[in-house]
């Protein structure tokens, strides 16, 4: 087994450099500049890598290209249009065949290098943005990408696409070409993340798109730039890419030692026992077990005894995210804080994590645990002190004084936790009435628990199934009713993209440079907008007010403030009831797949694999 136990010393002695950097930057000027056409962009400070770098220091250079990866998916696909909210868009279509201008290091907070783009330039305050294009981009129909097909996808996004792309749209006062193969952003407002977010967006060929509706899905094969092309397509049960021979970006440093696998197969399943056992059986090569119980127990099947299975544990840095149960707010029945509360303290974190997890894993104590960015225990002091006083006396308690979630018990039954939620639903209005939990005006508390049949990303539809029967359970000791309700992916899509649920299972992965993301999350546009990730319906100015203080910061220690005190305003809303999280990812997968020694700061992340993954040719 391959065990990186250091990871979070190497990683930071990793980012050493670029943090020396970043603090001599800031202490010589009030913001972080571009004085000229760059190679690359960083939140703050400069690049870790300087120009003419050879390869990310992730990827190995030397890595034999060929041979197949299987991958398997949950659910199924009606889609090969990721960028738009109608359909069930098939995955990879947007990370292996689309690109955008600059290309994401997984090994740093968040810089960008130039992709489609050659160079990047920006003002010291960052009002504005300017990128060229290389002159050697092609689509994979050899047509070149043009500024035009920059234009076109950045306003056709922004006006017809998914609503992920509005909020950031809404903020350009214009978009100009500035030369044959440059063009500029200028900014309506103070936002220093705008400039890199408009390097991250996916260019489309107008040409393919331009006289029809955008809006709606299809299965038409899109035209790209990126590596790879759509091979096979079996609608709603397989998707196969193929390594485009002719890729124009192949030789970039950028690209160096990505994109080794002659074809990526994405596989799709009912769910993720179908997916196991597929896995087990050798018809998917690569595996994430998320239970720590079952990767320490069950990994005795054959191909492993036989040599042809391996286990690798690959470390991280980034925060836990959020992962558990969220409460949509929408329904008056959780509009109260105190009812919210209650449904965390009668839910025994201890007796769950111990039963189906063995306590291996650590629980999410706040969006941004695991990671510099989190809140500090106890009240909140300084800047994010600062930040957050303005909006006192509309903040849950918790949110200045501290707030910590419930410890729960090592037996089933929770007798403090059952106690001190029905105190707070008595104090919002509950009580228990001839067995069953009632309001003033008679009506029971009851409430439905939405799940998808076929899992999600970071949890199995079982483990899901299993943790909510308990928390079902336990429940009805307070006298509530709660239903359980499952859907297969397409209709459980369709209902929590329109908000259509009282409860259900919630993941949110958090990146190291939280920023304009934040506010599709957290937003109040969200409570109505259809589509965006604020599944619990919160409208907080206070969140507002500290995204914006971030997206504003001058200094990383201003950023960092800001972030601990939106972590404050979320964790005390209490909108998500929390489970563990792992600081490792378990991957099982064939022993003629590799990856390199060195693996990013950000671990098993968008842009690890496969991109950096290579098959050994068999003897």
């Amino acid at each position: 087994m391959r065990i990186f136990k250091n990871l979070n010393k190497c990683a930071i002695k990793r980012a050493a450099p670029a943090l020396m950097a970043m603090a001599v930057t800031v202490a010589a000027m009030p913001l972080a500049s571009l004085a000229e056409p760059a190679h690359g962009i960083a939140m703050y400070g400069e690049p870790a890598l300087a120009e003419g770098f050879s390869s990310l220091p992730y990827a190995n250079p030397d890595a034999p290209k060929g041979g197949t990866i299987r991958l398997a998916e949950p659910g199924g696909f009606d889609s090969l249009k990721p960028w738009v909210l109608k359909g069930n868009a098939a995955w990879g279509v947007g990370v292996h065949v689309a690109e955008s201008l600059m290309l994401r290091s997984i090994d740093e907070p968040f810089t960008l290098y130039g992709l489609l783009a050659e160079s990047v330039e920006t003002d010291p305050e960052r009002t504005w943005v300017e990128f060229t294009l290389r002159p050697e981009a092609r689509f994979s129909d050899g047509s070149p990408v043009t500024v035009e097909d920059v234009m076109w996808s950045y306003e056709t996004l922004g006006t017809l696409g998914h609503p992920r792309y509005l909020a950031t749209w809404s903020k350009v006062e214009k978009m100009e070409q500035t030369g044959e193969r440059s063009l500029r952003f200028t900014f309506k407002e103070q936002d220093r993340e705008l400039a890199m977010l408009m390097g991250m967006r996916p260019i489309l060929k107008k040409a393919q798109w331009e006289d029809t509706d955008f809006t709606q899905s299809g299965l038409e094969p899109p035209i790209g730039s990126g590596a790879y092309l759509i091979d096979r397509v079996d609608p709603g049960r397989s998707i196969s890419f193929r390594r485009d021979p002719d890729y124009w970006g192949k030789d970039l440093p950028v690209n160096r030692g990505l994109h080794n696998f002659d074809e990526i197969r994405y596989d799709y399943f009912g769910d993720a026992n179908a997916m196991s056992e597929a896995f087990r059986a050798g018809e998917v090569t690569i595996w994430r077990e998320l239970s720590a119980q079952k990767w320490d127990s069950e990994y005795d099947f054959p191909l492993v005894i036989e040599g042809k299975v391996v286990k690798s544990e690959i470390g991280h840095d980034r925060p836990s995210g959020i992962m558990g149960l969220v409460m949509n707010s929408r329904n008056p029945v959780f509009a109260d804080w105190r009812v919210r509360q209650a449904m965390i303290e009668a839910f025994n974190f201890q007796f769950i994590n111990n039963t189906l997890n063995g306590g291996r894993d650590p629980r999410i104590t706040s969006y941004f645990s695991n990671s510099d960015l989190a809140m500090q225990p106890g009240p909140a002091e300084g800047r994010v002190k600062e930040l957050l006083e303005p909006f006192a006396d509309d903040l849950p308690p918790g949110t200045l004084e501290g707030y910590a979630l419930p410890e729960g018990s090592e037996n089933a039954l929770d007798r403090r936790g059952l106690r001190s939620a029905l105190k707070l639903l008595e104090e919002a209005g509950w009580t228990v009435q001839n067995g069953a939990l009632k309001n003033a005006e008679g009506r029971p508390f009851a409430f439905e628990i939405l799940l998808n049949q076929s899992g999600s990303a970071m949890r199995t539809a079982s483990e899901t199934q299993q943790i909510v029967d308990i928390y079902v359970e336990a429940l009805r000791n307070l006298g509530i009713t709660a239903t359980v309700t499952l859907l297969d992916s397409a209709q459980y899509v369709q209902r929590t993209n329109t908000y259509d649920f009282d409860m259900t299972w919630y993941e949110r992965a958090l990146s190291l440079s939280p920023g304009n993301e934040q506010m599709l999350y957290w937003g109040h546009d969200g409570v109505t907008l259809p589509g965006s990730r604020n599944w619990m319906g919160m409208n907080s100015p206070a969140a507002e007010a500290m995204i914006d203080a971030m997206l504003d910061a001058g200094t990383p220690e201003g950023f960092t403030s800001a972030v601990r005190a939106l972590d404050r305003v979320l964790t005390a809303g209490r909108y998500v009831i929390p489970v563990s999280f792992s600081p490792i990812s378990r991957l099982a997968h064939s022993a003629d797949l590799h990856y390199p020694e060195n693996t990013p700061l950000y671990g098993d992340w968008p842009g690890f694999m496969p991109e950096v993954w290579w098959q050994e040719a068999k003897k």
